[in-house]
């Protein structure tokens, strides 16, 4: 009988012991915080490598309200409560199909308004934007940033809009920085690689429209803005017709500074489209689509075309590029950014547009580490993905162009070894 009791009180003992490491392994895992984005020793052990690990949240964010449903989805920002701000262009990017309540042909459905705030649950919170008193709406609204005074910016990627916005969060208009139609000019020229992106947005001919990279008071179809709160400075990437990074002072608008590809002065002579193999130009191709700035201070901009990220100082000299998915034709594969939320900012987040994942890349090397998504419809897949941001437990934001229409959230499950090419992040339970 003492045997069995010994036994019995081992076996207990043995399986609490075995109940609270199991404990342990899953808060190390579950929570972020419980790993800091620290080096290894090996980032990477034979066909895995050490980076963060995501799942996709399928319930995020809710079903809107009246009938509204998203158009194509080109912007995403988190501003400082947690909020997770995006901007799609509504029912101008909607089939007859999906818009036949606003068209008066059926029940369902309706675009929602642009600009959309969503809470932690994904709950709606705040809608509004388009055209207004006292400001040009853009004929394409493109890229959206909330900076740490809580002002909304918007810029716009599409026909004759040469200028940006300001908006509170509410809604109220703020200030427009350059005039919309400034660049309109009969019978300019475009490249050939100009022309396909500027038919692919909807801008129809380019021959209307003149860059014009080196303009301190407009700017050419601006698509995406950051704002350094240290400096309070604005960081513009301009864009689809011109081919710069541009500075402002983000209180009065004033321009500071802007430079091309490698620091050079920004030249806007017509460029072929970009062959696989052949050397990369001295300038920028259209679009150029990101400019945001990381804790060290350094500029990492989406070249999209040349399927290039090129990184810059503050004063726009140039530090060191990589390129991704070379092969990549057509739209280009750099399409945004985004950084993980670790105090050093360990890894680069960036948005393979065409490829149709995320690759999660080593921010000082820019070496890929990892990647994930595929082709497809189903939570955890992309048809396009344009735009990324981070929140403050560092989950991850993707928004969708073209046909793919939404926005999704990957939630941070802390560091692990992970597949090369993980595929879809479906949610382990």
């Amino acid at each position: 009988m003492r045997d069995f009791i010994r036994s019995r009180n081992f076996l207990i003992g043995a399986g609490f012991a075995i109940l609270l490491g199991g404990l342990a392994v899953a808060q190390f895992t579950l929570n972020p915080g419980s790993r800091p984005f620290q080096r290894g020793q090996d980032t990477a052990v034979g066909d895995t490598a050490e980076a963060p690990r995501f799942e996709v949240d399928p319930l995020w964010p809710k079903p809107l309200p009246n009938h509204w449903v998203l158009g194509t989805v080109i912007g995403v920002s988190v501003d400082a409560d947690n909020h997770v701000w995006i901007i799609h262009r509504g029912s101008a990017s909607l089939s007859i199909k999906e818009n036949q309540l606003e068209k008066g042909i059926g029940e369902c459905c309706a675009g929602a308004p642009p600009v959309l705030e969503f809470d932690q649950e994904g709950n709606l919170l705040r809608h509004w934007g388009g055209p207004g008193a006292g400001y040009e709406w853009p004929d394409s609204n493109h890229g959206i940033f909330v900076d740490h005074k809580g002002t909304v910016w918007i810029g716009g990627g599409g026909g004759a809009d040469s200028h940006i916005l300001k908006f509170t969060k509410d809604g109220k208009f703020l200030q427009q920085i350059g005039k919309k139609g400034a660049r309109r000019r009969e019978g300019a020229a475009a490249g050939a690689g100009d022309a396909e992106y500027l038919a692919r947005i909807g801008a129809g001919a380019a021959a209307g429209y003149q860059a014009n990279s080196n303009d301190t008071a407009n700017f050419g179809r601006v698509a995406k803005i950051s704002v350094d709160a240290k400096t309070n400075e604005a960081y513009i990437a301009d864009g689809y017709l011109n081919k710069r990074v541009a500075v402002l002072d983000a209180d009065t608008g004033q321009m500071k500074r802007w430079w091309g590809a490698y620091g050079n002065k920004p030249d806007d002579t017509p460029l072929p489209a970009y062959e696989p193999g052949q050397p990369l130009p001295q300038q920028f191709r259209t679009p150029v689509h990101c400019a945001d700035m990381s804790v060290d201070r350094m500029i990492y901009v989406c070249d999209r075309a040349n399927n290039r990220l090129q990184v810059f100082t503050a004063e726009g000299k140039f530090v060191k590029e990589a390129v991704y998915a070379a092969n990549t034709k057509s739209d280009g594969e750099v399409f945004d950014v985004a950084f993980s939320n670790d105090p050093d900012q360990r890894f680069l987040f960036l948005a393979g547009g065409i490829s149709n994942k995320i690759r999660v890349i080593e921010r000082q090397t820019l070496k890929e580490v990892t990647t994930f998504g595929d082709g497809g419809r189903q939570p955890g897949q992309f048809n396009t993905p344009h735009s990324l941001a981070v929140d403050q437990q560092g989950n991850l934001y993707t928004t969708e162009t073209y046909e793919g229409k939404r926005v999704q959230r990957f939630l941070l499950k802390g560091l692990a070894n992970v597949a090369k090419n993980q595929g879809v992040v479906w949610p382990s339970r």
